[in-house]
This record gives C-alpha cells, sequence and structure tokens, in this order.
C-alpha cells in the first residue's frame, strides 16, 4: 500500500468518526506530526467544545488486546498520569484521547527558567520510580507489559538496527566482514550484560518528547511499548536524551535522587550499569534517527544526531570494558574516536 492511499484512507477513516460523533461540520481537523510509528495522530476541534485527539491506526484494532489501552490502564492505576481514553471504535482502528496541548517537556525546558527545569526532572524521575514500583503487580495481571520484555534477543536486535540503518543506510557506510564479526561479539558482549541487570516495567521510550507538560504537571505518552527491561533503562532514556542536555550537576543530581527513591545501595555499580545502558539506548536511538531520515525521509531527526554521537563518544570513553567497540565504530563514524 503507497503512502498516498494510505494517507487517504486515514482521511476517510477520521470523516466516518466525525460522521458518527454527529459533530459539526464546521470541527477543524489538524494532522500532527506524531512519534516515530505508523500511526497518525489528529486534533479535532469541534466550534465551542472542547478539543480531543485522535490515534489512527492502518487498519482496525481489538480493544482487548491493544497495547496502548492496556497499559494506559495500568499506568493510571500506579498512580502515573496518562491521558483519559475518551472513545475507542475498533473498526475504524482509531483512539479519542484526551488533549494534552503541545507543551512537551523538551519545549517546556528550552522555553522555562532552570528552577522551572529542575523542578520538572524531578518529577520525571519520580514517576520512573511509581513504574518500577508497578513491577510488583506483575503476578496480578496478564497486562501485556508484563509478557515482554528488553531481553538479550531484543536488545542485540536493536543493536543491529544501529548497523542496518545508521551506519549502512544513513552514513552509507560499508562495513567489511571483519568489522562486521567484531561489532557483533561486542554487541552480543553489550547485550548479555544488560540482560544480567535487575528487570522491572520500564516505559521503554521514557525521554523530553514523551513527557507533555499540562496544568503545571507531567503526563506520560506512547506508552504502547512498555514492558519489563532493565532497572536503568528508564533513566538513560531520560537523562542521555537526544532533544535535551543536561548539565553534569543536575544529571548527577537526579541520579542521587533515583537511588533514594529506589533504595539503591550500592551506588558505584548502580552508575556503572546507568552508563552500560546509555551506551546501548543512545546507539538504538541512532539507529531509529537512520531508518526515519533514510527510510521514511523524516528530516526532522538529523538535528538529534551530533548530540546522541556526543553521548556516545563520552560514554564510550567511560568503560573500558567496551574500548574495542569505541575503536572500531570510530574507524566508520570518526566522532565516536577517543578525544
Amino acid at each position: 500500500m503507497n503512502r498516498s492511499h494510505l494517507m487517504s484512507t486515514t482521511d476517510e477513516r477520521i470523516a466516518l468518526w466525525l460522521k458518527q460523533a454527529n459533530l459539526s461540520p464546521e470541527t477543524i481537523v489538524e494532522f500532527l506530526s506524531g512519534d516515530a510509528s505508523d500511526r497518525r495522530f489528529a486534533r479535532i476541534a469541534p466550534p465551542k467544545a472542547q478539543t480531543s485527539i485522535l490515534v489512527v491506526h492502518n487498519d482496525s484494532i481489538d480493544a482487548t488486546q491493544l497495547p496502548m489501552l492496556q497499559v494506559t490502564d495500568l499506568f493510571r492505576k500506579l498512580p502515573v498520569n496518562v491521558p483519559k481514553i475518551q472513545g475507542v471504535v475498533p473498526e475504524l482502528g482509531i483512539v479519542e484521547l484526551e488533549d494534552l496541548g503541545d507543551t512537551t517537556l523538551e519545549s517546556a525546558v528550552l522555553n522555562g527558567t532552570t528552577k522551572q527545569r529542575t523542578s520538572y526532572y524531578q518529577e520525571a524521575v519520580n514517576i520512573i520510580g511509581a513504574i518500577q514500583r508497578g513491577t510488583q503487580q506483575s503476578g496480578t495481571t496478564d497486562n501485556i507489559a508484563f509478557n515482554v520484555a528488553l531481553d538479550f534477543d531484543k536488545l542485540l536486535f536493536e543493536l543491529n538496527f544501529f548497523v542496518e540503518h545508521f551506519l549502512i543506510n544513513y552514513l552509507g557506510q560499508s562495513v567489511p566482514h571483519n568489522v562486521e564479526e567484531c561489532l557483533d561479539t561486542e554487541f552480543q558482549k553489550l547485550a548479555f550484560d544488560m540482560s544480567q541487570e535487575p528487570r522491572v516495567l520500564c516505559h521503554r521510550d521514557f525521554h523530553s518528547r514523551n513527557l507533555m507538560v499540562y496544568q503545571n504537571r507531567l503526563y506520560v505518552i506512547d506508552l504502547q511499548d512498555a514492558r519489563m527491561g532493565p532497572d536503568t533503562y528508564d533513566l538513560a532514556s531520560l537523562l542521555r536524551d537526544s532533544y535535551v542536555e543536561l548539565p553534569t550537576t543536575e544529571l548527577e543530581e537526579l541520579l542521587a535522587a533515583y537511588s533514594q527513591i529506589m533504595n539503591i545501595s550500592n551506588s558505584s555499580a548502580f552508575h556503572d550499569r546507568f552508563i552500560r545502558t546509555s551506551l546501548q539506548r543512545n546507539l538504538k536511538a541512532l539507529g531509529t534517527f537512520g531508518y526515519q531520515i533514510a527510510k521514511r525521509g523524516k528530516t526532522r531527526y538529523l538535528k538529534a544526531i551530533p548530540l546522541t554521537l556526543k553521548y556516545l563518544q563520552k560514554t564510550l570513553a567511560a568503560m573500558p570494558r567496551y574500548q574495542r567497540l569505541q575503536e572500531t565504530l570510530s574507524t566508520l563514524v570518526p566522532e565516536l574516536a577517543p578525544s
């Protein structure tokens, strides 16, 4: 199915939804940029009524099995602030959400004060703690989030995705066989190390574009990929975010705050695990950016690459265990060479 046909059917289904909802012909439909998925998002603005957000899937949905609905229900009970589900039309593949506005944590930080940034990030760390404490419910529910995991296979898949879509498709590199073998060995080592970490409930993409500021509180969105994973995963996503760079002192304070919230006793071992998870997370992010740019033409992700490479170079330099990985990657990506 080509993109133009996909867009036309999306428009048709939204038109059917508007008709079923008995909304005025004057209702405004505004398509939003959305995330890195194939879903489309639209703001519905009826005259003299509250706006809402439509999440439009490529096909019909099973409301009892849709991860987005299951995870929203789980997070709401933890409790974590999430947009309210205002309606579901399975045959149209549409979920109607509460409209939280347009202010992401990213934009709030860029336009706000240092005091506001500190407050929001402390709240975000508290949210990670609330999500992780939800792990205790894993034995009392069959929620899909507890039945999938960032395990060895998934972590390794994401690292190989980096090779295919960042190194090859985006950078246009030809990866020699000996380099490919070295990367495979190093990536298996990294994935194995991470798979041995404490496993908790994770959002899985907990960064500044998936946190909305609404009524002076943070709300979590794009939560359908929640799953079990390393306890440092969401923290690395937040503090080594490709869209917002935090001052080192603030980052260390937030790591300390998390350690206190979660009663981490061995701070040195925890810090090492955080750095290791940051390494995998940033490689995964570059793979996503490469795919979105090279395969889907979404050039807005270009701006996120330099900061992610900066993180990656710093992280590799801090981990002697992955020195060979840094040496190998720097032959393909000069920005990753030791400084």
